[in-house]
């Protein structure tokens, strides 16, 4: 029974509003901590994004920035050219460095390109692949790492049940709203996770908007 309800839940897609608010539904009525939340903050954004080049882009471009950094980074970029893998194979480690990408990122995203136009990455394919295998073949990329993996599934792909137990924002909104005397580290939060299933995706953007909306917060949330 559990081997099947995992594979239910790894077939519903996050892609309206409408979704969204089915999740809150879900969670409120079982977990007084999601309830506390969404009183408190109310319903959480969408954020979804086509699963292609650019979704995924786009977020190796935000990583470790704050929104206000990310956004104008990720504009700059987009005034290079249509963000594609093969604007950016064309375009040279010097253009990318004056958009304001470190060495690091532009690594990566020569990597995705080069995953794309010589070893065959297909996103539709990708898209409609198991969340493990998606992670697999994205974390296979050099520069891509488990969060990048995570967060692309949850927002470009749009998985309900999508999780990133290695983020730093959700791990302290998790301690905040259950009353742990520290964050969670990315095991215990997976764990604590378990409760939330199998709509993960909607209490991760539940607990971003409570993180952003307690005073003093300085971690980026994603996309």
């Amino acid at each position: 029974m559990k081997h099947t309800r995992r594979n239910i839940s790894a077939a519903r897609v996050i892609a309206c509003d409408d979704d969204v608010r089915a999740g809150v539904r879900s969670l409120r009525r079982k977990c007084p901590a999601i309830r506390l939340m969404h009183d408190a903050v109310g319903d959480p954004p969408l954020r979804r994004f086509n699963p292609d080049f650019e979704a995924l882009a786009r977020i190796v471009v935000g990583q470790q920035l704050s929104i206000a950094s990310a956004r104008a980074i990720w504009g700059r970029v987009e005034a290079l050219g249509p963000v594609s893998a093969k604007t950016m194979s064309r375009l040279t480690p010097e253009r990318l460095a004056g958009a304001g990408l470190s060495a690091a990122k532009i690594r990566t995203l020569k990597a995705v390109s080069s995953a794309v136009l010589k070893d065959g990455l297909d996103f539709a394919q990708l898209s409609a692949s198991g969340d493990d295998a998606v992670r697999e073949r994205l974390v296979a990329i050099h520069g891509i790492g488990p969060w990048t993996a995570d967060i692309f599934v949850m927002f470009a792909i749009g998985r309900a049940d999508a999780w990133a137990s290695g983020d730093l924002a959700l791990q302290i909104a998790a301690g905040r709203v259950l009353g742990l005397d520290a964050k969670p580290t990315a095991v215990e939060l997976t764990e604590i996770a378990e409760r939330w299933r199998p709509w993960r995706g909607v209490a991760a953007r539940l607990l971003w908007a409570h993180y952003a909306h307690k005073p003093g917060s300085q971690l980026v949330t994603p996309v």
